[in-house]
Protein backbone atom coordinates (compact mmCIF):
# COMPACT_ATOMS: atom_id res chain seq x y z
CA UNK A 1 0.00 0.00 0.00
CA UNK A 2 1.53 3.49 -1.22
CA UNK A 3 1.11 6.29 1.03
CA UNK A 4 -1.79 8.91 0.33
CA UNK A 5 -0.46 11.84 -1.90
CA UNK A 6 -0.47 15.15 -0.34
CA UNK A 7 -0.73 18.21 -2.54
CA UNK A 8 -0.59 21.39 -0.19
CA UNK A 9 -2.31 22.82 2.73
CA UNK A 10 -5.80 24.50 1.85
CA UNK A 11 -6.43 25.94 5.57
CA UNK A 12 -5.46 25.74 9.28
CA UNK A 13 -7.24 26.82 12.42
CA UNK A 14 -6.10 29.41 14.90
CA UNK A 15 -7.69 29.54 17.95
CA UNK A 16 -7.93 32.93 19.12
CA UNK A 17 -9.13 34.90 21.88
CA UNK A 18 -11.12 37.92 19.95
CA UNK A 19 -11.56 37.43 16.32
CA UNK A 20 -12.36 40.59 15.62
CA UNK A 21 -9.04 41.94 16.51
CA UNK A 22 -7.47 39.08 14.93
CA UNK A 23 -8.92 40.02 11.89
CA UNK A 24 -7.83 43.27 11.82
CA UNK A 25 -4.61 43.01 12.34
CA UNK A 26 -4.22 40.26 9.69
CA UNK A 27 -6.23 42.46 7.39
CA UNK A 28 -4.28 45.24 8.44
CA UNK A 29 -0.78 43.91 8.14
CA UNK A 30 -1.05 41.69 5.77
CA UNK A 31 -3.80 42.15 3.18
CA UNK A 32 -5.44 39.17 3.91
CA UNK A 33 -9.18 39.10 3.35
CA UNK A 34 -11.61 38.92 6.13
CA UNK A 35 -14.82 35.80 4.46
CA UNK A 36 -17.65 34.80 6.47
CA UNK A 37 -19.37 31.47 5.56
CA UNK A 38 -21.99 29.92 7.50
CA UNK A 39 -21.20 32.03 10.26
CA UNK A 40 -17.59 30.75 10.23
CA UNK A 41 -14.88 33.91 9.87
CA UNK A 42 -11.76 32.70 7.91
CA UNK A 43 -8.97 34.93 6.42
CA UNK A 44 -7.69 34.13 2.62
CA UNK A 45 -4.44 34.93 0.78
CA UNK A 46 -3.43 32.80 -2.56
CA UNK A 47 -5.21 29.53 -2.63
CA UNK A 48 -5.08 29.16 1.23
CA UNK A 49 -7.53 30.78 4.25
CA UNK A 50 -7.07 30.36 7.87
CA UNK A 51 -9.98 29.76 10.13
CA UNK A 52 -10.14 31.02 12.89
CA UNK A 53 -12.38 29.96 16.43
CA UNK A 54 -12.86 32.36 19.60
CA UNK A 55 -11.82 30.28 22.34
CA UNK A 56 -13.68 28.14 24.33
CA UNK A 57 -16.17 28.23 21.33
CA UNK A 58 -14.44 26.22 18.99
CA UNK A 59 -16.24 24.33 16.13
CA UNK A 60 -16.43 20.18 16.15
CA UNK A 61 -14.02 18.60 15.20
CA UNK A 62 -11.41 20.37 16.78
CA UNK A 63 -7.54 20.00 18.07
CA UNK A 64 -6.98 18.40 21.36
CA UNK A 65 -5.70 21.61 23.11
CA UNK A 66 -7.22 24.62 21.39
CA UNK A 67 -5.57 27.46 22.89
CA UNK A 68 -4.74 30.96 21.99
CA UNK A 69 -1.16 31.84 21.12
CA UNK A 70 0.23 27.97 20.78
CA UNK A 71 1.30 28.57 16.61
CA UNK A 72 4.08 29.10 14.92
CA UNK A 73 4.15 28.91 10.83
CA UNK A 74 5.63 30.53 8.08
CA UNK A 75 3.77 32.42 5.02
CA UNK A 76 6.21 33.08 1.43
CA UNK A 77 5.63 36.40 0.06
CA UNK A 78 6.80 37.52 -3.03
CA UNK A 79 7.71 40.93 -2.15
CA UNK A 80 11.45 41.63 -1.30
CA UNK A 81 11.68 40.99 2.64
CA UNK A 82 13.33 45.05 2.97
CA UNK A 83 9.92 46.10 1.84
CA UNK A 84 7.73 43.55 4.19
CA UNK A 85 10.05 44.70 6.94
CA UNK A 86 9.43 48.60 6.54
CA UNK A 87 5.56 47.79 5.67
CA UNK A 88 5.29 45.71 8.93
CA UNK A 89 7.39 48.73 11.45
CA UNK A 90 5.04 51.32 9.72
CA UNK A 91 2.16 49.21 10.75
CA UNK A 92 3.41 49.06 14.51
CA UNK A 93 4.44 45.09 14.38
CA UNK A 94 7.52 44.34 16.62
CA UNK A 95 9.85 42.40 14.32
CA UNK A 96 11.00 39.92 16.74
CA UNK A 97 14.23 38.20 14.30
CA UNK A 98 15.16 39.03 11.35
CA UNK A 99 16.02 38.77 8.87
CA UNK A 100 17.75 35.45 9.17
CA UNK A 101 18.71 32.83 6.83
CA UNK A 102 16.17 29.36 7.27
CA UNK A 103 15.65 26.28 4.94
CA UNK A 104 11.78 26.07 3.91
CA UNK A 105 10.11 23.64 1.86
CA UNK A 106 11.35 24.30 -1.34
CA UNK A 107 14.96 25.55 -0.12
CA UNK A 108 17.01 28.60 1.20
CA UNK A 109 14.97 31.48 2.30
CA UNK A 110 15.18 34.96 4.58
CA UNK A 111 12.86 35.28 7.11
CA UNK A 112 11.04 37.75 9.84
CA UNK A 113 9.56 37.04 12.97
CA UNK A 114 6.82 38.47 14.88
CA UNK A 115 4.13 37.85 16.86
CA UNK A 116 0.15 38.20 16.23
CA UNK A 117 -2.32 39.77 18.89
CA UNK A 118 -2.64 36.31 20.52
CA UNK A 119 1.00 35.80 20.60
CA UNK A 120 1.14 33.08 17.77
CA UNK A 121 4.92 33.27 16.11
CA UNK A 122 4.44 34.20 12.82
CA UNK A 123 7.37 34.17 10.04
CA UNK A 124 7.11 35.70 6.95
CA UNK A 125 9.94 34.53 4.19
CA UNK A 126 11.09 34.87 0.98
CA UNK A 127 13.03 32.35 -1.20
CA UNK A 128 16.58 32.87 -2.26
CA UNK A 129 17.55 32.62 -5.78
Amino acid sequence: MSPVKIDRVDHFVLTVADIRRTCEFYSRVLGFEIVEHSGRIALRFGRQKINLHKAGKEFEPKAAQPTPGSADFCLITTAPLAGVRRDLEAAGVQIELGPVERNGALGRMMSLYFRDPDGNLVEVSEYLP
